[in-house]
């Protein structure tokens, strides 16, 4: 069964890589009507959101909600400016296979520069989805960090270890963990009555999501420590212990978490062969386009 699977993932990667978008052409996409509802999936890489929840984010894209994407590191996986830009890069494509194909409006990728509490963050917009970039290091599987970024982690932020982590382009400094709380509250947005908030993040829960990064749990527990003083309805999902659950997608819904997935993996692949995640565990991945779990964390209330 797992050589199947691999070989239908391989079949739809070279599909995926053919059709792939060449040149300054624009793509076109669905236009939905807009929704009162904000779905946000803070997530700590740029591939997270597309294997643990890939297909309820096209979901709500495709259902006109506002959509916003807060990405916490930089990915980088302690290597140089060219490996974490192409996967911004590729996660933005991957973003545009979620919105979706054959409609009457074109769409493309719209970036800048915003300023939130002080802090330099790359914004990007496409469609009804915004992307927030703020290029923190990546704290390693264990959260110990890479000695490029010296040794800096999400971890060691809120554990109070470090008391400032910088940014990896240098463009941005958080002094301490509140501070970075604060930023992405504000990313966010306050809560309203017109507007139904809808968090999507890894659970950090270690008896629920066992053996997962230690960054998809730091973005786990700040969501956590946000929703203290939010009205947010949060929805938790099953990180690398995905992969062990038994598969529990349609049809419809896998072959579309796949293509989200292999969207971005195309890009990393034209970046340089061996950034291809799947080519490197072509089991996980597989099992992982068949499953989405999540649990729904209790409501919040303000203190």
């Amino acid at each position: 069964m797992g050589q199947l699977i691999a070989l239908c993932f391989g079949l739809l990667l070279a599909t995926a890589e053919a059709k792939a978008p060449s040149g300054g052409r624009p793509i076109r996409y669905v236009t939905n009507t807009p929704s009162n509802r904000r779905d946000v999936f803070v997530v700590a890489h740029e591939d997270d959101w597309q294997l643990f929840m890939g297909d309820i984010a096209a979901r709500q894209i495709r259902a006109g909600d506002s959509v916003l994407f807060i990405y916490l590191t930089a990915g980088d996986d302690g290597r140089d400016s060219l490996y974490w830009r192409t996967r911004e890069r590729a996660a933005l494509q991957s973003t545009r296979v979620a919105i979706g194909r054959d409609a009457s409006d074109s769409t493309e990728v719209r970036c800048s520069t915003t300023t939130v509490l002080n802090h330099a963050i790359q914004q990007c917009a496409v469609a009804n989805t915004r992307s927030y970039f703020l290029r923190l290091p990546d704290g390693k599987r264990n959260g110990i960090g890479f000695a490029s970024h010296d040794y800096q982690s999400l971890r060691k932020l809120r554990g109070k270890k470090i008391r400032v982590v910088n940014t990896v382009d240098g463009s941005a400094a958080y002094n301490g963990w509140e501070d970075l709380t604060g930023t992405i509250t504000n990313v966010i947005g306050p809560s309203s009555s017109d507007r139904d908030v809808v968090v999507h993040v890894n659970d950090p829960s270690v008896a629920a999501n066992p053996h997962d990064h230690f960054d998809h749990r730091m973005a786990g527990l700040l969501v956590e420590d946000l929703r203290r003083t939010q009205l947010w309805k949060t929805q938790y999902y099953v990180g690398y212990a995905l992969a062990t659950r038994a598969a529990n997608r349609s049809t419809d819904e896998a072959r579309e978490k796949t293509a989200i997935f292999l969207a971005y993996d195309a890009v990393m692949k034209r970046g340089n062969p061996k950034w291809s995640a799947y080519e490197e565990h072509p089991g996980f991945y597989s099992e992982c386009m068949l499953r989405t779990y999540t649990r729904k964390a209790q409501s919040s209330r303000r203190q």
